[in-house]
């Protein structure tokens, strides 16, 4: 356990606080078909055209845990049949991503949620996310679950919460900042200075 009070990084770490939030019955979802938002499966993702939609989603949030896999293990983890992987679209262009994870039935992990930058604020996360969460509630399933941590969206948790999600744990992350490690451009998430 991390004691009580500050406790120092090393340069050229970053941290954040990981709120755990899940939804243990199917919620009313509210009809969402004129909002214009569609879901489009993709079926095994090519890597550079996957990778590069996971940058624009969460380069500025500092999303890098899929960028410093190699292409095996990427492949294995997204071309697996308990993986669904979606695009959003609104009127044709590209809005963000979202990955659902069901390894572990009967829980199903919202593994990634992202709207891209562009479509952040217009009204597109709710409809969204009613679809994905749609998706997520087969037959089978008991628990849908996500985590966000304070690195994410400024408006991520509570958007979640209001979408019927309730915390349940918490936990620190301790990280190599990959600004640094070339993995990410030294420029994304400037609201988080880099300390080498």
């Amino acid at each position: 356990m991390i004691p009580d009070g500050y406790t120092d990084l090393a340069p050229g770490k970053i941290a954040s606080v990981v709120t755990y939030l899940e939804m243990l019955e199917r919620p009313l979802l509210p009809d969402v078909s004129s909002s214009g938002v569609r879901l489009l499966p993709v079926q095994d993702p090519e890597l550079d055209w996957y990778r590069a939609r996971y940058r624009r989603a969460g380069a500025a949030w500092l999303w890098f845990s899929r960028l410093e896999m190699t292409d095996a293990q990427l492949a294995a983890a997204l071309h697996n049949s308990n993986i669904e992987f979606f695009l959003a679209e609104c009127e044709r262009s590209e809005i963000g991503i979202a990955e659902l994870d069901r390894s572990q039935s009967p829980n199903v992990e919202v593994t990634s949620f992202a709207l891209f930058s562009e479509a952040i604020g217009k009204g597109f996360g709710r409809p969204f996310m009613t679809q994905l969460l749609d998706l997520a509630w087969s037959d089978s399933t008991a628990r849908v679950w996500l985590h966000t941590c304070s690195l994410d969206g400024p408006m991520a948790l509570s958007f979640y919460m209001k979408c019927g999600f309730r915390p349940y744990k918490r936990a620190i992350e301790v990280a190599d900042d990959p600004r640094i490690r070339g993995i990410l451009p030294e420029d994304a998430a400037p609201q988080v200075p880099i300390i080498r």
